[in-house]
Protein backbone atom coordinates (compact mmCIF):
# COMPACT_ATOMS: atom_id res chain seq x y z
CA UNK A 1 0.00 0.00 0.00
CA UNK A 2 1.46 3.38 -1.24
CA UNK A 3 1.64 6.25 1.56
CA UNK A 4 -1.42 7.89 0.23
CA UNK A 5 -3.06 5.10 0.51
CA UNK A 6 -2.48 4.83 3.75
CA UNK A 7 -3.18 7.82 4.93
CA UNK A 8 -6.60 8.32 3.08
CA UNK A 9 -7.04 5.20 5.20
CA UNK A 10 -5.99 6.30 8.02
CA UNK A 11 -8.11 9.67 7.86
CA UNK A 12 -11.15 7.86 6.93
CA UNK A 13 -10.96 5.65 10.07
CA UNK A 14 -10.60 8.69 12.16
CA UNK A 15 -13.03 10.74 10.55
CA UNK A 16 -15.49 7.44 11.03
CA UNK A 17 -14.86 7.26 14.66
CA UNK A 18 -15.41 10.60 15.10
CA UNK A 19 -18.79 10.56 12.98
CA UNK A 20 -20.05 7.58 14.54
CA UNK A 21 -19.64 9.32 18.41
CA UNK A 22 -21.30 12.01 17.23
CA UNK A 23 -24.21 10.34 15.93
CA UNK A 24 -24.87 7.97 18.45
CA UNK A 25 -24.55 11.24 20.87
CA UNK A 26 -27.51 12.96 18.96
CA UNK A 27 -29.59 10.25 18.28
CA UNK A 28 -29.44 9.38 22.32
CA UNK A 29 -30.11 13.10 23.25
CA UNK A 30 -33.07 12.89 20.79
CA UNK A 31 -34.47 9.77 22.27
CA UNK A 32 -33.56 11.24 25.74
CA UNK A 33 -35.69 14.19 24.77
CA UNK A 34 -38.76 12.52 23.34
CA UNK A 35 -38.83 10.46 26.51
CA UNK A 36 -38.47 13.30 28.80
CA UNK A 37 -41.40 14.52 27.06
CA UNK A 38 -43.64 11.54 27.47
CA UNK A 39 -42.95 11.93 31.08
CA UNK A 40 -43.63 15.52 31.39
CA UNK A 41 -47.17 14.68 30.01
CA UNK A 42 -47.97 11.94 31.68
CA UNK A 43 -46.82 14.08 34.87
CA UNK A 44 -48.94 16.63 33.76
CA UNK A 45 -52.04 14.54 33.44
CA UNK A 46 -51.32 13.09 36.57
CA UNK A 47 -51.60 16.66 37.83
CA UNK A 48 -55.05 16.80 36.74
CA UNK A 49 -56.54 13.69 37.34
CA UNK A 50 -55.63 14.69 40.87
CA UNK A 51 -57.04 18.15 40.27
CA UNK A 52 -60.09 16.71 39.36
CA UNK A 53 -60.53 14.45 42.47
CA UNK A 54 -60.38 17.52 44.05
CA UNK A 55 -62.44 19.28 42.18
CA UNK A 56 -65.46 16.95 42.84
CA UNK A 57 -64.66 16.56 46.87
CA UNK A 58 -64.65 20.30 47.10
CA UNK A 59 -68.12 20.93 45.37
CA UNK A 60 -69.78 18.71 47.15
CA UNK A 61 -68.65 19.91 50.32
CA UNK A 62 -69.55 23.38 49.24
CA UNK A 63 -72.97 22.10 48.09
CA UNK A 64 -73.59 20.79 52.08
CA UNK A 65 -72.64 23.48 53.24
CA UNK A 66 -74.82 25.99 51.94
CA UNK A 67 -77.81 23.03 52.59
CA UNK A 68 -77.04 23.83 56.27
CA UNK A 69 -76.34 27.70 56.22
CA UNK A 70 -79.59 28.71 54.36
CA UNK A 71 -77.92 29.05 51.05
CA UNK A 72 -74.69 31.61 51.92
CA UNK A 73 -72.31 29.40 50.83
CA UNK A 74 -73.48 28.57 47.72
CA UNK A 75 -71.86 31.52 45.41
CA UNK A 76 -68.55 29.70 46.87
CA UNK A 77 -70.01 26.16 45.50
CA UNK A 78 -70.75 27.80 42.03
CA UNK A 79 -67.11 28.99 42.19
CA UNK A 80 -65.97 25.42 42.65
CA UNK A 81 -68.41 23.96 39.91
CA UNK A 82 -66.94 26.83 37.12
CA UNK A 83 -63.32 25.59 38.71
CA UNK A 84 -64.24 22.22 38.27
CA UNK A 85 -66.19 22.19 34.78
CA UNK A 86 -62.98 24.35 33.42
CA UNK A 87 -60.67 21.37 34.39
CA UNK A 88 -62.68 18.86 33.10
CA UNK A 89 -63.14 20.68 29.80
CA UNK A 90 -58.93 20.67 29.98
CA UNK A 91 -59.35 17.13 30.53
CA UNK A 92 -61.21 16.06 27.87
CA UNK A 93 -58.90 18.23 25.41
CA UNK A 94 -55.73 16.37 26.69
CA UNK A 95 -56.79 12.74 27.89
CA UNK A 96 -57.74 10.63 25.30
CA UNK A 97 -56.60 7.04 25.31
CA UNK A 98 -59.35 5.12 25.80
CA UNK A 99 -59.22 4.33 29.57
CA UNK A 100 -59.11 7.75 30.56
CA UNK A 101 -61.99 8.91 28.11
CA UNK A 102 -64.17 6.18 29.84
CA UNK A 103 -63.43 7.63 33.45
CA UNK A 104 -64.16 10.75 32.03
CA UNK A 105 -67.33 10.24 30.74
CA UNK A 106 -68.15 8.71 34.05
CA UNK A 107 -67.36 11.80 36.08
CA UNK A 108 -69.23 13.79 33.32
CA UNK A 109 -72.38 11.50 33.70
CA UNK A 110 -72.21 11.75 37.24
CA UNK A 111 -71.85 15.58 37.94
CA UNK A 112 -74.84 15.98 35.00
CA UNK A 113 -76.41 13.97 37.61
CA UNK A 114 -75.42 15.40 40.64
CA UNK A 115 -76.41 18.85 39.41
CA UNK A 116 -80.00 18.28 38.21
CA UNK A 117 -80.76 17.36 41.46
CA UNK A 118 -78.98 20.56 43.05
CA UNK A 119 -81.34 22.36 40.76
CA UNK A 120 -84.12 20.65 42.44
CA UNK A 121 -82.67 21.10 45.85
CA UNK A 122 -82.13 24.80 45.54
CA UNK A 123 -85.32 25.62 45.00
CA UNK A 124 -86.63 23.64 47.37
CA UNK A 125 -84.30 25.69 49.58
CA UNK A 126 -85.84 29.03 48.13
CA UNK A 127 -89.74 27.85 48.62
CA UNK A 128 -88.12 27.22 52.94
CA UNK A 129 -88.44 23.01 52.72
CA UNK A 130 -85.06 22.68 54.32
CA UNK A 131 -85.79 19.21 55.11
CA UNK A 132 -86.20 17.74 51.65
CA UNK A 133 -83.17 19.68 51.13
CA UNK A 134 -81.39 17.83 53.22
CA UNK A 135 -82.87 14.51 52.52
CA UNK A 136 -81.85 15.16 48.66
CA UNK A 137 -78.26 16.10 50.04
CA UNK A 138 -77.55 13.15 52.69
CA UNK A 139 -79.55 10.40 50.24
CA UNK A 140 -79.25 10.23 46.26
CA UNK A 141 -76.69 13.36 45.99
CA UNK A 142 -74.20 11.24 48.16
CA UNK A 143 -74.82 8.53 45.89
CA UNK A 144 -74.03 10.75 42.75
CA UNK A 145 -71.03 12.32 44.49
CA UNK A 146 -69.88 8.82 45.19
CA UNK A 147 -70.11 7.64 41.55
CA UNK A 148 -68.00 10.91 40.50
CA UNK A 149 -65.37 10.39 43.28
CA UNK A 150 -65.12 7.27 42.34
CA UNK A 151 -64.31 7.61 38.29
CA UNK A 152 -62.22 10.61 39.28
CA UNK A 153 -60.12 7.81 41.73
CA UNK A 154 -59.96 5.36 38.79
CA UNK A 155 -58.41 8.43 36.64
CA UNK A 156 -56.35 9.18 38.85
CA UNK A 157 -54.74 5.74 39.46
CA UNK A 158 -54.31 5.42 35.62
CA UNK A 159 -52.44 7.99 35.83
CA UNK A 160 -50.24 7.39 38.36
CA UNK A 161 -49.63 3.82 36.56
CA UNK A 162 -48.87 5.64 33.56
CA UNK A 163 -46.72 8.20 34.98
CA UNK A 164 -44.57 5.44 36.88
CA UNK A 165 -44.27 3.66 33.89
CA UNK A 166 -42.82 6.17 31.43
CA UNK A 167 -40.34 7.27 34.18
CA UNK A 168 -39.28 3.60 34.23
CA UNK A 169 -38.64 3.83 30.25
CA UNK A 170 -37.08 7.23 30.97
CA UNK A 171 -34.62 5.68 32.94
CA UNK A 172 -33.96 3.15 31.05
CA UNK A 173 -33.65 4.99 27.90
CA UNK A 174 -30.96 7.03 30.08
CA UNK A 175 -29.00 4.01 30.93
CA UNK A 176 -29.01 2.36 27.26
CA UNK A 177 -27.66 5.51 25.81
CA UNK A 178 -25.21 5.56 28.03
CA UNK A 179 -24.53 2.38 28.05
CA UNK A 180 -24.02 2.87 24.05
CA UNK A 181 -22.36 6.10 24.43
CA UNK A 182 -19.60 4.09 26.16
CA UNK A 183 -19.59 1.57 23.88
CA UNK A 184 -19.34 3.64 20.88
CA UNK A 185 -16.51 6.07 22.59
CA UNK A 186 -14.21 2.83 23.24
CA UNK A 187 -14.70 2.07 19.33
CA UNK A 188 -13.98 5.30 18.46
CA UNK A 189 -10.81 4.93 20.97
CA UNK A 190 -9.38 2.46 19.35
CA UNK A 191 -10.03 3.97 15.91
CA UNK A 192 -8.15 7.20 16.42
CA UNK A 193 -5.02 4.78 18.23
CA UNK A 194 -5.19 2.90 15.03
CA UNK A 195 -4.76 6.64 13.08
CA UNK A 196 -2.05 7.86 15.21
CA UNK A 197 -0.34 4.02 14.77
CA UNK A 198 -0.83 4.62 11.05
CA UNK A 199 0.00 8.38 11.14
CA UNK A 200 3.47 7.27 13.01
CA UNK A 201 4.01 4.41 10.42
CA UNK A 202 4.04 6.92 7.79
CA UNK A 203 6.20 9.46 9.47
CA UNK A 204 9.23 6.41 10.00
CA UNK A 205 8.35 5.28 6.01
CA UNK A 206 8.37 9.24 5.04
CA UNK A 207 11.99 9.46 7.15
CA UNK A 208 13.42 6.11 5.38
CA UNK A 209 12.15 7.40 2.17
CA UNK A 210 14.16 11.23 2.48
CA UNK A 211 16.77 9.31 4.02
CA UNK A 212 17.40 7.19 1.05
CA UNK A 213 16.94 9.75 -1.23
CA UNK A 214 19.38 12.20 0.54
CA UNK A 215 22.97 12.41 -1.42
CA UNK A 216 25.64 10.82 0.17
Amino acid sequence: MTIRAKLYTALVVGIAGLVLTVSVGIWGMSRLGDRFDRVQKAADAQALALQLKFDVTDFNGWQTAYGYDNGRSRPTFLRSVARFRTDLARAKRGLRRPAEKKALTGITAAFDDFMELDRQAFAALQAGRGDEVRQLFLGPEITNFSRAAAAAQTLASYEKTRAASEEKSFKDARRDALRLLVIVSAIAAVLIAILLVTANDLARSAERALGASAPH
